[in-house]
């Protein structure tokens, strides 16, 4: 029976990565202000294992919605944002950087406002590893890192009456929606 049960065990490790493979660095959450209604998380997330594994959801009791999303250039060069229905690949032996001006965890109708030194708790849910619960800091304060403020996106507020994902040319156009506030400041 010992036996048995040995070898169950060393092929469940065999079959899907450990959570110990994936890990989450400099991750850091932060909305518009007391009164925005969105926010966003950051991080890099790392696989040190031997196969790819996707990070395929978010969850956190922080908002009312939390998706995993993406900008990506729309007509004229705007700056789209739109959400990630596949998730990201984390490659193995290699990163995945959620990052201001790119991919992002985002948190819509906030619960409470995101006040600097607080906490936001948020679950990864990865294809293989499965789920990761992480405690993220908000940081309203962090200035954007050479290369992650591309200038195409005033950061996250209140989605509105259409598909969710306004266009961002660099100013907070309010019509249609209520904006995406400050974040990438």
């Amino acid at each position: 029976m010992k036996s048995l049960i040995l070898a169950g065990a060393a092929a469940l490790a065999l079959s899907t990565p450990a959570l110990a493979d994936i890990a989450v660095h400099d991750a850091y959450a932060r909305s518009a202000g007391a009164a925005a209604k969105t926010g966003a998380a950051f991080m890099v997330i790392e696989n040190t294992g031997d196969s790819d594994d996707r990070l395929v959801s978010v969850a956190s009791d922080a908002a009312q919605k939390v998706e995993l999303h993406t900008h990506e250039a729309g007509e004229n060069g705007v700056m789209k944002m739109r959400e990630v229905e596949d998730g990201f690949v984390i490659p193995a032996n290699g990163a995945h950087a959620l990052a201001r001006g790119g991919d992002h965890v985002m948190f819509m109708g906030l619960n409470g406002p995101f006040e600097q030194d607080d906490t936001v708790t948020v679950t990864l849910t990865f294809e293989k590893a499965g789920d990761m619960e992480v405690e993220i800091p908000v940081d309203l304060e962090r200035q954007p890192t050479h290369g992650d403020d591309h200038g195409e996106h005033d950061g996250h507020g209140e989605h509105g009456e259409h598909d969710g994902h306004g266009d961002h040319d660099g100013h907070d156009d309010h019509s249609g929606h209520a904006g995406h506030g400050d974040m990438n400041k």
